[in-house]
């Protein structure tokens, strides 16, 4: 085994050690909410009959270590349990919405990572201008921003004053627009800010200097010479940012009934279906873990003089 599979192997196990604690931390939170999830599920006018018949369902007449032994065991054979609400498996409800979110995560990741590089790269091609203050403004505004206030905004004037653009749902023509705008620009404004700090402390090395007395152009230094050597922080900032952004479709598919896995979560912790809250955050932070690791592996692929041992 080289050094690069044994580093790959230490990291998959770390993984697996950190999908066991998040599997742990959230089968206890959603357990120690006060109330009766068995009652809260069946409706206050059920019977008590149907009431125990929830309540054996989601398995809470045992006791809590061995609710965490049967989940367990369901879990590393791929199985998630059946919903609450509608006694279908939850695998099925969360494979259902996936594809959504992950649509409006990839494509919110794409712009903030293009439009905050190229921002980025902008600004300290010239530093301390008008440009580069106002683009500090802009950042300063975009990590500022509340998500939910963002997207209101978004759909008064683009939706109802303008008619530009669809206010919820994802079968329309331009659906996709205003949340990946609403969930990208915390993360466009990070991208940015890295970009353009990284960048600076590339472009003041010897070797830069040195293409530049050489008469080589400064659209060739910046983007062949300065930006490859500077990728490392901006390629970590935004590996980091995907990982917040699928934390932050939860508002933004709630502001703009986007139908995916944020607006499942927050209708099943109302309805306290302990199956598929306790599903989704597993698949969020299973997809968290596996982009950390490919950024990891990003590095040595960037930058050659990066080994793994």
């Amino acid at each position: 085994m080289n050094l690069f599979h044994r580093y790959l192997a230490q990291r998959l196990a770390a993984s697996l050690v950190t999908l066991w604690g998040v599997s742990l931390i959230v089968f206890l939170m959603v357990r120690l909410l006060p109330g009766d999830p068995a009652r809260m599920i069946a409706g206050l006018l059920a019977s008590e009959e149907e009431t125990t018949r929830i309540r054996v369902q989601l398995g809470l007449t045992q006791p809590i270590h061995v609710q965490y032994g049967i989940f367990m065991s369901r879990l590393v054979r791929g199985n998630l349990g059946v919903s609450a609400r509608t006694s279908r498996p939850v695998a099925s409800e969360v494979l259902e919405r996936l594809p959504n979110t992950l649509r409006l995560v990839v494509a919110s990741s794409v712009v903030a990572t293009a439009v905050g590089m190229a921002a980025g790269v902008m600004s300290a091609a010239r530093p301390y201008s008008l440009f580069d203050y106002g683009l500090s403004v802009v950042a300063l505004f975009g990590i500022s921003m509340p998500v939910y206030w963002l997207g209101l905004m978004l759909i008064i004037v683009f939706a109802i004053q303008l008619n530009w653009l669809p206010a919820a749902g994802a079968d329309q023509p331009g659906s996709l627009v205003m949340p990946a705008l609403t969930l990208g620009a915390f993360s466009m404004a990070i991208v940015a800010r890295m970009t353009r700090s990284s960048l600076l402390e590339v472009l003041n090395q010897d070797y830069v200097r040195t293409a530049r007395s050489k008469g080589v152009r400064e659209t060739v230094v910046i983007i062949r010479h300065a930006l490859r050597n500077a990728l490392i922080p901006i390629i970590t900032a935004a590996g980091l940012q995907f990982g917040s952004l699928l934390g932050g479709a939860v508002l933004t598919e709630s502001v703009f009934g986007w139908p995916g896995m944020g607006q499942l979560l927050v209708d099943s912790i109302f309805s306290r279906d302990y199956p598929v809250v306790q599903g989704i955050v597993l698949t969020f932070s299973t997809l968290f873990i596996a982009t950390n690791l490919v950024v990891d592996l990003l590095y040595a692929y960037v930058d050659p003089r990066i080994h793994y041992g």
